[in-house]
């Protein structure tokens, strides 16, 4: 059966969870354990003290927190009550992280006080400057009241904090004694799969980062319909760098192996040595990660020296026993998703070789999704074989974004129409080309070419950017920027980009900065510049 056999909410997940796998890790990150029972028991602790402390059904609730025990149950405690919640990426600047929080008419922020050397405290600071400048405390009576985010009212840090704008979670911990179990499960009988359950942010065709709402229905549906096609057991350790904040992370990685039972395994922050030594520590089974996570794995002068035994699958196939790897990664399907479509919209077996003529295959549409090719121009269907804009319908796509009308994001016949390219074969077997627009994925992140031309083109030196793609190894694709500079004025390529990394997460700053002239820069007939031919020169063109 594709779907579970109980109503997809977090409350009756819930219950699920706790029949099945009361005792099993869920989660292992930096020495911290967290079992299915605890997870349940600990998000209705918080949940309760949520609905004492005016959190309900439908409040706007930003997570600002790594893939750890904090994050798992501050979501599962607004989820089963109803919550919207907003993950929010924290590689985020000030800039970015104050969109989010405008954009999405974040209520209540619930943040970790620091991860590495990003201290979240100071980052609020920064893009909301008033916080610093407030001597009140922020209490039931005293709320935050910013005319720049004029919904924001509370601010609840995991961890320290003597900032008198932001209020320790164990306050809500405490306040869940004037909540009693009845008033919790009066609360969770109010939640159906119809209801929104989140919005997740991710960059899109525009400058601004564009959100995704998802329902209780689909993100917990789709999570359950997608392990039908995964080499995933109850019994797996699942080594996974994905953030939680992206919706291969929430949706593939965690909700997929909560349906399992399986254990996730997370760290802070990516080191190949001590993620090596946490793989052999911890069992892992199955270890997934980006290409250039892998090269630096089995590159590593320690790895040969680990016990890596208890790994059977995954994607990282170097680290595999040599029954397990495929003699051509090409002959394996890969997936196709987006976050618009609750992650992959499709998917094949992994763990199997494809015959010579499904090369590059990415899968067929899981049950319940539909595909349909187009002609990007025309929007008239394509017949099978032939190559055009590949869009999307079904259970799994998203109910709109987030201040956008629906008319704008679906056509007449309600397919969504993705901005990739590609084709269906006679047996609706989907083959990804490339993108119709020019979004940059890089690394497993996307990125907007705009929003970084923007913050180069605000510098006083700057005439104008073009930002683009290229090739990469193991990236898949590097970001990197032709400049050119105003009559008379200097910028070198360190000072550009130590100015960028201000103002833009790391994954968004150029790998190459490249100056040019403006008759240099390829332009069309109509005056747009020609990115294609911008790519082709930037390509052959070996120094910044």
């Amino acid at each position: 059966m594709p779907f579970p056999d109980f109503s997809p909410t977090t409350p009756a997940f819930l219950r699920h969870l706790q029949r099945q796998f009361a005792d099993k890790a869920l989660l292992v990150y930096e020495g911290q354990r967290l079992t299915y029972d605890e997870a349940v028991t600990e998000s209705a602790h918080l949940a309760r003290g949520m609905l004492a402390s005016g959190i309900v059904k439908g409040t706007r609730v930003g997570i600002l927190m790594p893939n750890n025990p904090d994050f798992v149950v501050t979501w599962l405690a607004a989820a089963r009550i109803g919550a919207l919640l907003i993950p929010i990426n924290t590689f985020y600047k000030p800039r970015e992280l104050g969109f989010i929080l405008r954009h999405a008419d974040i209520e209540v922020l619930m943040t970790a006080d620091r991860l590495l050397s990003n201290d979240y405290l100071d980052r609020l600071e920064t893009c909301i400057p008033t916080l610093a400048q407030r001597n009140r405390p922020v209490d039931a009576t005293h709320p935050l009241l910013e005319s720049s985010f004029p919904f924001l009212r509370r601010i609840y840090v995991w961890g320290e904090s003597s900032r008198p704008w932001s209020c320790s979670c164990k306050v809500l911990f405490d306040a869940a004694p004037d909540v009693d179990e009845e008033l919790l499960s009066a609360a969770e009988a109010c939640v159906f799969p119809a209801d929104m359950l989140t919005i997740v942010y991710s960059s899109g065709s525009t400058a601004d980062p564009k959100g995704a709402m998802h329902t209780q229905g689909s993100v917990i549906r789709h999570s359950c319909n997608l392990n039908h096609w995964r080499d995933i057991e109850s019994n797996d350790r699942i080594f996974s760098p994905m953030p939680f904040f992206w919706v291969g992370g929430l949706v593939f990685t965690l909700h997929c192996a909560m349906h399992m039972g399986c254990t996730l395994i997370c760290e802070e922050a990516f080191k190949p040595e001590e993620t090596l030594k946490l793989l052999e520590r911890e069992r892992a089974t199955l270890v997934t990660g980006w290409p250039h996570y892998g090269t630096a794995l089995v590159n590593h002068p320690s790895c040969a020296a680990r016990d890596l035994s208890a790994i059977r699958g995954g994607n990282i196939y170097p680290l595999l026993p040599e029954s397990a790897r495929p003699a051509d990664p090409e002959l394996r399907s890969n997936a196709l998703g987006m976050t618009e479509t609750c992650g992959p919209h499709s998917i094949d077996h992994m763990d199997v070789d494809l015959p010579e003529h499904m090369r590059g295959s990415f899968g067929r549409a899981p049950a319940g999704v539909t595909h349909k090719i187009v002609d990007p121009d025309t929007g008239a269907a394509l017949p099978a074989g032939s190559e055009g804009e590949v869009c999307i319908r079904g259970y799994n796509v998203m109910q709109g974004l987030y201040k956008v009308e629906r008319e704008a994001c679906f056509d007449a016949e309600g397919f969504y129409h993705s901005g990739d390219g590609g084709y269906l074969n006679e047996d609706g077997f989907l083959f990804f080309r490339a993108r119709l627009g020019d979004l940059i994925k890089t690394g497993g992140a996307n990125v907007t070419p705009r929003e970084v031309e923007i913050v180069i083109d605000e510098m006083a030196e700057v005439q104008s950017s073009h930002v683009v793609g290229l090739p990469h190894p193991d990236r898949g694709q590097q970001v990197v920027s032709a400049v050119v500079l105003n009559a008379g004025q200097t910028l070198d390529a360190d000072t550009l980009l130590k100015r960028l990394k201000e103002h833009l997460s790391a994954y968004k700053v150029p790998a190459k900065v490249f100056f040019m002239t403006r008759e240099d820069v390829p332009f069309t007939d109509s005056g747009k510049v020609d990115k294609h031919r911008l790519i082709r020169h930037l390509s052959n063109t070996d120094t910044l």
